[in-house]
């Protein structure tokens, strides 16, 4: 039934896609998205049998990482040991994943990947990679809740990792992500998995990259930042795009106890990796994440609600040399995560009874 959205495994480049798509196509290339950063390779997965699957960020050298949830429903991994007091100081993967709290399996099978190639913390047996992550609630997207990601996704993602650029859109992490739940069930919009990069080629940060990658899955529409307009969100009953910041200021929209009567409006969370090629401490790196919020409350309103587990992931390669701005560095973040989200749902393709962008009257 679902396999016209067929199976895509690692698909590093972008689509090839036509019309207004190509021109995406055209930009994706231009930027490579997180694998700008030198150090960092990603890799995907997505089931065939529904619209779920899992995005993972490997950095087989080791970098610095911090985390900022701000989301009230977070499903995560690992999470403690990103925090500046704990031990361990680096980490070897990120793993993005749709299927909920069950997708955090997913990374098992990156531990399994990397310990093969003998990267990891070292201990007396060996290794022990260490894996963080996050899940966005994508359960029944497709008319099932099965399969979701598992250790077989992680493995599979992490085998076909890469530095080329990252595709975006139904892929990964993003494959059943949506947005613009506000409103009823059937006036939500497709979200998806995006990915922007930015770098300084002058001044005394130049060679500075920092990037980000995101699956966005949240109750609230994407807006703009530049323009302040909506680009994907609440439908009204002409597919026209109502605006959740007007059901908001006029008391309208889906309140708490309308979400609780109908559970599958909760299908919600954005999950990111922002990153850069600077040296960062672990508490650097957490500033950065925290800055980096910024641009979903930008792009996504509304956002970091009691319903979205929203969760930022900073990784720092360390591999430019030089002192870190982490006050640019982290402004940028929230930039270029913002930049991102609008790819996410600008890439993103419809599913049945869920229109994408590209597809609005």
């Amino acid at each position: 039934m679902f396999a016209a959205w067929g199976l895509r495994i690692a698909t590093l480049g972008a689509f090839a896609l036509g019309g207004w798509g190509a021109a995406l196509a055209d930009d994706a290339v231009a930027d490579p998205g997180l694998t700008a950063v030198e150090g960092l390779r990603v890799g995907q997965f997505t089931y065939e049998e529904r619209p779920t699957g899992c995005t993972v960020v490997l950095a087989e050298s080791g970098a610095v990482g911090g985390v900022d949830v701000r989301g009230g429903a977070p499903a995560t991994r690992e999470t403690d040991l990103l925090r500046p007091h704990n031990m361990v100081q680096e980490l070897h993967a990120v793993v993005l994943t749709g299927g909920s709290a069950y997708g955090l399996d997913a990374a098992g099978g990156v531990m399994r990947y990397l310990e093969e190639r003998d990267v990891g913390f070292r201990v007396g047996a060996g290794v022990v990679p260490i894996v963080v992550g996050a899940s966005l609630m994508d359960l029944g997207i497709g008319g099932s809740s099965k399969p979701r990601p598992d250790a077989g996704c992680g493995y599979r993602a992490a085998a076909a990792a890469g530095t080329g650029p990252v595709a975006q859109g139904n892929v990964g992490a993003g494959a059943g992500a949506t947005v613009g739940k506000m409103g009823d069930r059937g006036s939500r919009m497709k979200g998806g998995l995006g990915s922007a990069s930015h770098r300084l080629e002058q001044g005394p940060s130049a060679g500075l990259v920092v990037a980000a990658l995101v699956a966005v899955n949240a109750v609230g529409d994407v807006i703009d930042p530049a323009t302040g307009q909506v680009v994907a969100g609440v439908r009204g009953p002409n597919d026209e795009l109502i605006d959740a910041r007007k059901l908001l200021r006029s008391g309208l929209g889906r309140g708490r106890r309308a979400a609780r009567r109908e559970a599958g409006n909760r299908e919600n969370t954005t999950i990111a990796v922002v990153a850069t090629n600077a040296a960062l401490t672990q508490a650097e790196a957490t500033r950065v994440a925290q800055m980096a919020h910024d641009g979903l409350a930008r792009s996504i309103v509304p956002s970091h609600t009691p319903g979205d587990g929203d969760t930022v992931f900073a990784i720092a390669t360390g591999v430019l040399e030089g002192s870190a701005d982490v006050s640019r560095i982290g402004a940028l973040a929230a930039e270029v995560l913002a930049d991102a989200v609008l790819n996410s749902v600008r890439h993103a393709e419809s599913l049945p009874g869920i229109l994408a962008v590209r597809d609005l009257p």
